[in-house]
């Protein structure tokens, strides 16, 4: 009877230490996963606000004005087109530099002008340019303008972090794989000896496998869905301290990362015993005890 209790702890504590482990290195992962997401909606809202400057020749005259801002908010390239006028061009001028600094201008020497937003996909230095050059073909059009150092650099740094990132996913993968086989493995160690036992007395090996596959099931899927839990009070504690955060939100996205948690939790899981219940079907008794 004591024997029999000993072994039930025993089991209670491996299922939880299992759960626990394969949890922590799960939620490690979607932790991850919301990384990438979150990164690539932040780069494409910084590069949705790089700008464009259309400024235009004088004496253009209203309904042309209308015209061309209408061809520009077409144009498939440019997410968001902003008329600004002579005097709102001044009035800004005289925000930044003070009434006194532009007292002395007897004429508004500054030309009306289109501010233009691009979408996040258009905004290489190449395609800038190419922008640029087109809108420049309009003969209302004086200047187009943008920040050319800036926006490289940018591009640029967007660049490394997009590769750290996947250099980081990738070890971080495989981490995570190593450990949860590794956690599975000796799990089945300490069952090395019914595995062999019941191969012994006739038992088949899909019947030897089949109860060891439906407790990796069930552990993937606990483990996963604590993972998830663990995912949505962080998700939780960061939208109350940085409420901003949650524009950069996506619920569909989120149910889909905590569904590829939880799917990849009990695959792994799965896989992992197969493998090791496979190693102890196929090992000598006298090699058990190595």
């Amino acid at each position: 009877m004591t024997e029999s209790k000993n072994s039930s702890k025993r089991l209670r504590s491996s299922f939880l230490s299992s759960i626990v482990s394969i949890s922590l290195v799960l939620f490690m992962l979607g932790l991850l996963g919301m990384l990438v997401l979150d990164a690539k909606k932040i780069s494409d809202y910084v590069k949705e606000h790089v700008q464009l400057n259309v400024f235009l020749n004088e004496n253009v005259s209203e309904p042309e004005i209308s015209a061309f801002q209408s061809l520009l908010a077409k144009n498939p390239s440019i997410k968001s087109v902003r008329f600004i006028s002579k005097q709102e061009a001044l009035d800004s001028l005289k925000k930044d530099l003070g009434e006194d600094a532009t007292s002395m201008l007897e004429v508004n020497p500054l030309p009306a002008s289109f501010e233009l937003k691009l979408v996040a996909a258009h905004t290489s230095a190449e395609r800038l340019k190419s922008i640029s050059e087109e809108i420049q073909q309009n003969k209302m059009v004086r200047e187009v303008t943008y920040q050319r150092t800036e926006i490289d650099r940018m591009n640029e740094n967007f660049r490394m972090v997009a590769i750290g990132i996947l250099v980081f996913c990738a070890l971080l993968l495989f981490i995570a794989v190593a450990l949860i086989n590794s956690t599975i493995r000796i799990s089945m160690y300490s069952r090395r000896f019914l595995i062999k036992s019941m191969q012994l007395v006739g038992a088949t090996k899909s019947f030897i496998r089949r109860p060891f596959i439906y407790r990796a099931i069930a552990h993937g899927f606990y483990s996963g869905l604590f993972a998830c839990l663990f995912l949505s009070g962080l998700l939780y504690l960061v939208r109350t301290r940085l409420p901003e955060f949650v524009q950069l939100q996506d619920v569909k996205e989120n149910a889909i990362l905590f569904a590829g948690v939880l799917v990849f939790g009990v695959l792994l899981s799965v896989a992992s015993t197969f493998f090791a219940v496979n190693r102890y079907l196929r090992v000598r008794i006298d090699e058990l005890y190595g």
